[in-house]
């Protein structure tokens, strides 16, 4: 297998293009280019879907999959067999995760090891419902998601819940929530939903016996979504973590108090990605879950 060709698939797909991924490899955008069709002519099948950006076939994929875990052994093969200068410098790995992992606990548990390993993260963000689609198009070495199920080839590993709690300021409370309010309520009161994939409001609203439309505004930042929610813009379903000091000083408050909604995360990883994706699951499994355990410990004011 010719691994020249194989890093050009990735970087192609890495990069989103193949301008970029042209610049990465130091070579010219019609080297990149032929490098693909030579590959294509030797898989015998497409490995690329011409899109922008590009997407990876099912032949891609697998190729994908399998380029990610040649890296990582490859790092493995230098530590133990240094090749001149070739032993040292930092590596990269690419991980998917959801914008709420991002913005509350993930930072805290990687720090040590990518200190330790001169570790340096890719980050690709997704909504915690849908980001394993990464993993099965060989985007990624790792990735944070809500579902338990590995793709083929992979492990995954629960790491705890994350708490999210409805929550709004106490003005918008008032104007859509007075006391004794009922369900249709959920019909007129605006709500901020993440992103066209993110279920937790539907998700909520069904426990609270409301399956009805309901008028939301979409916003696809996690730090940007509670500045809505403190300014008063709408209601919305936010982790725990993110809010502890807003909760604190009450400028947002639960609408429904101890009715939040639990959500799990699954760290899933390469069976075979060598010492550093192991490195990397051993330091989520043991930090991880009492970082996310701050969340169900939170004491709320009443």
């Amino acid at each position: 297998m010719d691994y020249k060709l194989l890093q050009a698939l990735a970087a192609v797909v890495e990069q989103g293009g193949f301008e970029r991924a042209a610049l990465t490899l130091g070579l010219s955008q019609s080297a990149v280019s032929q490098r693909i069709k030579l590959l294509e002519s030797r898989v015998g099948a497409p490995v690329l879907l011409r899109r922008s950006p590009p997407v990876p076939t099912l032949a891609g994929q697998r190729l994908l999959n399998h380029m990610q875990q040649v890296r990582l052994l490859e790092r493995d093969l230098l530590q133990d067999v240094p090749m001149g200068e070739q032993g040292g410098g930092q590596t990269r790995l690419r991980i998917a995760l959801n914008a709420d992992s991002l913005a509350t606990w993930w930072a805290a548990a990687v720090a040590p090891l990518c200190e330790e390993q001169g570790l340096l993260l890719d980050l690709l963000t997704d909504d915690q419902d849908v980001g394993l689609r990464r993993m099965r198009s060989g985007e990624v070495a790792g990735c944070v998601c809500a579902t338990p199920t590995p793709v083929a080839g992979a492990r995954a590993l629960k790491l705890g819940e994350m708490r999210y709690l409805a929550v709004a300021r106490s003005d918008l409370l008032a104007t859509y929530f007075p006391p004794g309010w009922e369900a249709p309520a959920w019909a007129q009161a605006p709500a901020i939903v993440f992103g066209p994939d993110d279920q937790l409001q539907h998700r909520f609203l069904a426990n609270c016996g409301y399956q009805g439309e309901f008028p939301y505004h979409l916003c696809p930042s996690s730090e940007g979504f509670v500045r809505m929610l403190c300014a008063g813009i709408g209601w919305g379903m936010v982790p725990a973590l993110q809010i502890i000091q807003e909760l604190e000083q009450g400028l947002l408050r639960e609408i429904l108090p101890g009715q939040g909604v639990e959500v799990p995360l699954y760290w899933h990883y390469w069976r075979n990605g060598g010492r550093l994706l192991e490195q990397l699951t051993q330091q989520l499994a043991s930090s991880a879950p009492g970082l996310l355990g701050k969340g169900q410990t939170l004491a709320l004011p009443s």
